[in-house]
């Protein structure tokens, strides 16, 4: 989120950071992982000097420069027998966005590999698609604050975006009424007019649901739909299909819940705001059901006006990244094939089919990759697959600041550099704010992200031609170079500068970023791979069945305390939450006669887990749901998700509604275990 925090730094080390109650994002409130940044940089754990894996499989202490060259000697041998395109560079999020993730993709373009991955194939990206599909514009952050009505789809704000939830308390001051829509109950929630327990995978059905009732009850914005909007016709006589009755059946809501939303919607259209979790990207439909949920906010007329679906200007930079220069989309991109949406509005390839071509079931062999920044052993589906394709590279090189389970598995770890170790350029669109973080601290010898990129790039031959600048300043100067930045002012700002005014309703001006210029309600997406113009809603293969053992596992809660598999080492945070859970109702505990902390197996097609119970009350999560949450070493619910069971337009996983086996266990198993 990237809030403002003032540093102290005494005799060349960092001694304190609290929030800077001066900015405007955050305005002096941090959550305990912005604190946690101290422990972070002088873990003792932490990498200081590149490692290379020998013969044996221990980790032995490797001279920078000599690292570089062996990483760029076996890039060159792999380019050489087998091309340019089976070399792949993947970022997370752990070093930070924009620049840091250009640097990526511009070498990678560079050596001449279309194969850029990142964290976007599990996160975001489907948001990103679904969003321009049906406005042309991600919106960021919503006018909350100015809002009647804030629907909180599968998110937890509270925990995962404080600032974002700052806004819409400030909404809520107001008068704004707050809904969370959630199979489980959250931290958010206390701040909810209305909280409505879903079935995990059917978010759509009662976005369908909502929006028939307002089309029957004219309770939407005609007008704008009339002049701003393509498909209506068919989004009409689509939308007939979901009574009240059949939603209920569905979701799991009562008839009354659905009214009650639906009326509450329809009374203060068209200040409609809406935040769309991650949760939604993580069902088999995700793509198509944050397209209904967008176009819910646009027959509202809730797009791009005080208090809905702002439309963020962006300012005018250079970018890193070669798309323009050296497309290389017909060297076939990994799973551009597949999912064409995913490449074409985001040029990512899917890090789920990267594992297929690593272990040599795609269209050509990936048998290289640079991984900065992430650690998809914990975070990406099937995990046991994972850990096989990446162990099968011939070159798999891993910069981070920790050892973390993927770099167990790297030939070379390079030391990654902190957020508070480099200076990068960031933007708050929907502030049109531009900032500018400092470096604060250093330490000798670890590498910032530019450096290193750079440096392998001069070994390969093409740094000159690619990487000229001296140091990240020099690019963050030849981004702003015609902006209206001014660079110097963006260095002694502490709080940012506006790079444009706010306006709203430019589309009364100038047309959406879309084919038609219009809201599309439809979207020509039959172009690819035959798909529906309608954001139709598919039936989740799986509900609650009541059957003894028989449950859905939804993963990847949030905690305060954790980023993803991030912040599992610092010590004040392991006592709060020190091991994984599984969450269940205390209905189904009593039924299965399991107590709270009881040791039982999930079993699922890819594998089993075996974890401690954690009972919650019968009003806290729908009976037949369990819960476990992701990035822990042992206990990786991932081994538990399966990478075939996925979203046809963007390819992201299903992770919300997996059919697993719950089992009491022996003692003696336990130990066995």
């Amino acid at each position: 989120m990237h809030c403002g925090i003032n540093v102290q730094v005494e005799n060349g080390r960092l001694t304190k950071i609290t929030g800077d109650k001066s900015h405007p994002v955050g305005r002096g409130k941090i959550c305990p992982k912005g604190t946690a940044a101290l422990e972070m940089i002088y873990h003792r754990d932490r990498i200081l000097t590149p490692l290379k894996r020998m013969q044996n499989g221990k980790f032995e202490p490797i001279p920078y420069d000599r690292a570089i060259a062996e990483i760029a000697d076996k890039i060159s041998k792999i380019k050489d027998e087998l091309g340019a395109r089976s070399v792949g560079a993947w970022t997370g999020e752990a070093l930070g966005f924009l620049q840091q993730e250009e640097y990526a993709r511009r070498f990678i373009h560079a050596l001449g590999s279309p194969n850029y991955f990142s964290a976007d194939s599990v996160c975001y990206a489907a948001r990103h698609i679904a969003y321009h599909l049906v406005q042309g514009y991600y919106p960021a952050c919503e006018d909350y604050s100015d809002s009647n009505v804030i629907l909180i789809w599968g998110a937890n704000l509270d925990i995962t975006h404080p600032p974002f939830m700052q806004e819409v308390l400030k909404g809520r001051q107001k008068g704004a009424k707050i809904v969370v829509i959630d199979p489980r109950k959250t931290k958010t929630e206390r701040y909810a007019e209305m909280a409505v327990r879903i079935i995990p995978g059917t978010d759509g059905a009662l976005v369908w649901g909502l929006i028939n009732h307002l089309i029957q009850e004219d309770a939407y914005d005609a007008d704008f739909v009339r002049q701003y909007t393509v498909g209506f016709d068919d989004f009409r006589a689509y939308a007939k299909k979901f009574d009240t009755a059949y939603v209920s059946r569905e979701t799991g809501v009562s008839i009354d819940t659905i009214r009650q939303l639906a009326e509450l919607i329809a009374a203060n259209v068209p200040g409609i705001s809406q935040y769309v979790g991650i949760s939604l990207e993580h069902q088999v439909n995700g793509v198509n059901v944050i397209r209904a949920m967008v176009s819910l906010g646009n027959i509202c007329g809730s797009a791009d006006i005080p208090g809905g679906s702002p439309w963020p200007e962006y300012p005018n930079v250079r970018s890193l990244a070669l798309y323009d220069h050296l497309p290389l989309s017909d060297f076939q991109p990994i799973g551009a094939d597949r999912f064409p949406l995913l490449y074409q509005f985001r040029k990512q390839c899917s890090s789920l089919a990267a594992m297929d071509y690593m272990l040599g079931k795609g269209n050509y062999p990936l048998r290289g990759c640079i991984i900065s920044g992430a650690n998809p052993v914990l975070t990406n589906p099937n995990a046991a697959k994972v850990k096989q394709a990446l162990s099968s590279l011939d070159l798999l090189v891993v910069k981070d600041l920790f050892i973390t389970e993927t770099a167990k598995l790297a030939h070379y770890i390079i030391p990654a550099a902190s957020f508070l170790e480099r200076s990068e350029l960031h933007y708050y669109p929907y502030k049109h704010l531009a900032a500018l973080s400092r470096k604060v601290i250093e330490f000798k010898g670890i590498r910032n992200e530019y450096d290193f990129w750079k440096d392998l790039a001069d070994e390969l031959g093409f740094g000159m031609r690619y990487f000229p600048w001296p140091d990240e300043t020099a690019v963050n100067q030849w981004i702003l170079e015609g902006s209206g930045i001014d660079f110097k002012a963006l260095e002694k700002s502490t709080q940012g500068i506006e790079y444009a005014p706010l306006r709203r309703r430019k589309f009364e001006s100038i047309p959406f970023p879309t084919p038609s210029g219009r809201i599309e309600l439809t979207s020509d997406v039959t172009l690819f791979r035959d798909l529906p113009s309608l954001p139709e809603y598919i039936p989740p293969r799986h509900h609650p069945c009541g059957k003894r053992n028989l449950f859905l596992l939804a993963t990847g809660a949030r905690s305060p305390f954790y980023y993803h598999s991030r912040y599992r080492n610092i010590v004040r945070f392991k006592r709060r939450n020190p091991d994984p859970v599984v969450e269940i109702n205390a209905m189904d505990a009593e039924r299965l006669s399991i107590s709270n902390d009881e040791k039982v197996r999930i079993v699922s097609k890819t594998g089993e887990l075996m974890l401690s119970a954690k009972i919650l009350k019968a009003d806290e999560v729908l009976p037949g749901i369990l819960q476990v949450g992701h990035g822990w070493d042992q206990g990786n619910v991932n081994l538990l998700t399966d990478d075939t069971d996925v979203d046809p337009i963007s390819g992201f996983p299903n992770l919300k509604h997996v059919v697993v086996r719950l089992e009491k266990i022996q003692p003696e198993s336990i130990m066995s275990g």
